[in-house]
């Protein structure tokens, strides 16, 4: 098996890898902050799990693309490029709208209003960052023609985010039952 990879996709999964690797300073950068300010983590079981995946994702990409010598099609490549470039930009615009509270863990602040800025504004999209995480998932791979990876990612990711979800959502009701008299939650919203 020979290896057949084009440099611009080999760049542009490398760039997602340097986008992570961001994501992960400023995640070190807003947990120093929340703990400061009595920030509590949930999930720490599941965390390990979601680096794994996530790096298997990029590896995924550039290995199947590479060593199966998958073709750009570009009747699917450019439209999966187009979904790559909007699953940043929702990501960054989560990212920005919850500020120092957004985290790649889930660490909630007690005291801190739910964020209702940005796509948290939105009822309908409780969970924003996800939504982007699932579209780049399937989409990257797709570019250049790695759907096993595709596949593969979207199934586990989904389990995933069933038990991330449910962790989130505990860790925000916990906060919430926490106040006296059943007054409305008063909590940062968890990471998402």
């Amino acid at each position: 098996m020979s290896w057949h990879l084009s440099s611009w996709y080999l760049l542009l999964v490398l760039l997602i890898g340097l986008e992570r690797i961001a994501e992960l300073i400023v995640a070190r950068r807003n947990a120093r902050w929340s703990t400061a300010r009595g920030g509590v983590t949930y999930g720490r079981g599941h965390y390990p799990w979601m680096v794994a995946l996530h790096t298997a994702l990029l590896a995924g990409c550039l290995l199947e693309a590479g060593l199966a010598g998958r073709p750009f099609v570009p009747a699917l490549g450019w439209p999966m490029l187009a979904l790559v470039v909007a699953a940043q930009g929702l990501r960054w615009w989560c990212v920005v709208s919850l500020g120092p509270q957004w985290n790649t863990q889930v660490i909630v602040v007690p005291g801190l209003p739910l964020v209702e800025r940005g796509p948290y504004r939105l009822r309908l999209l409780r969970h924003p960052n996800y939504v982007a995480v699932a579209v780049e998932g399937a989409a990257l791979p797709l570019v250049y023609g790695a759907w096993v990876t595709a596949l593969t990612f979207t199934v586990l990711n989904a389990a995933l985010m069933r038990v991330r979800i449910r962790c989130e959502e505990d860790a925000l009701a916990s906060l919430a039952t926490a106040t006296p008299d059943g007054a409305p939650p008063a909590t940062g919203r968890a990471p998402a």
